[in-house]
């Protein structure tokens, strides 16, 4: 399944994401939430987004390899999700505003991607 290659690859983005904010919360030392340090409130944030978007874009990508779409869209789609979601990540631990905005760009791009994509595989036939 090619979706387990994004997903692994992703859930690593997911791990180095959390380290920033455990190294955060140390040098703050700061034991829950995010104590009112900048830098934590950040870090806390970039993880956070990726939670937000990552779990459902995986799961349309899996459906969609699924349903029986080419196998070049699934690998299109990942592709271009983890460069839209590196270079939100990386761009918000930065506070470089210009990388979120094409980032969340990339990422809304993929997932209405694979909105349509499942709506044009989806297997009408087999669904009554």
């Amino acid at each position: 399944m090619v979706t387990a290659l994004y997903a692994s690859i992703l859930a690593a983005l997911m791990i180095w994401l959390s380290i920033q904010v455990i190294k955060q919360r140390r040098k703050a030392q700061v034991k829950y939430a995010d104590g009112g340090v900048d830098a934590l409130q950040v870090a806390r944030s970039a993880h956070g987004n990726a939670v937000d978007y990552v779990p459902i874009t995986l799961i349309m990508m899996a459906l969609l390899e699924y349903n029986g779409a080419s196998l070049w869209m699934v690998h299109l789609c990942g592709v271009a999700f983890i460069i839209g979601r590196i270079m939100h990540a990386k761009s918000i631990l930065a506070d470089k505003l210009k990388g979120r905005i094409t980032g969340m760009k990339l990422t809304y791009l993929v997932m209405v991607a694979l909105i349509v994509l499942n709506i044009v595989y989806l297997p009408f036939e087999r669904m009554w």
